[in-house]
């Protein structure tokens, strides 16, 4: 891990939101724990992988993932990770994906699934792109996704709730002008 961030900030584009200093490490040792606990008998090695390109892949640049994919393979050479189990949640975001009239191209659902990977380490996060690149729409269907597969909490059963690791997910917009910074 400390090895893969040393070469990202020595081989990728500098940018203001890249980040391999404390903070990234303790995101990935963080994602890393959850991995583990959710995979108890996995390879450690499949799970800092899976750790270190959920945290970062997301955030970089789209000429820096072809290199940021050729550092990983040189530091885990035949890690292969398989597709996540994702269960009731991926049929639901794909059809909640048609049911939005968005189109089902992979680069986007590639992106659902990141901002969903983000979401699980992360508690503050930010959308960012030009107009029309399609973060309300990734939002919005990764939100619909998970509130058709959530239980209802007053309704569901002890043991209802301790299966299903999913809770309906409530959208609040702000308009960040219309408040001071400090009650952001």
């Amino acid at each position: 891990m400390v090895g893969t961030f040393q070469l990202c900030s020595e081989q990728l584009s500098k940018q203001d939101h890249y980040d391999y200093g404390m903070r990234a490490v303790r995101s990935t040792i963080n994602a890393a724990g959850l991995l583990k606990r959710e995979l108890p008998d996995e390879d450690e090695a499949k799970i800092v992988l899976k750790a270190v390109m959920d945290i970062n892949l997301p955030k970089f640049l789209k000429n820096d993932i072809p290199l940021f994919r050729n550092i990983l393979g040189d530091l885990f050479p035949g890690i292969v990770l398989g597709e996540p189990n994702l269960g009731k949640l991926r049929g639901s975001v794909l059809q909640s994906i048609e049911d939005l009239n968005l189109l089902r191209v992979p680069a986007f659902e590639e992106k659902i699934w990141q901002l969903y990977d983000t979401l699980a380490v992360r508690h503050g996060i930010m959308l960012v792109g030009p107009t029309g690149s399609g973060k309300s729409a990734n939002l919005n269907a990764l939100r619909k996704g998970i509130n058709d597969v959530a239980l209802d909490i007053k309704d569901a059963s002890e043991e209802d709730k301790a299966a299903n690791k999913f809770r309906r997910v409530e959208l609040r917009i702000l308009n960040p002008k219309s408040i001071l910074n400090e009650q952001i």
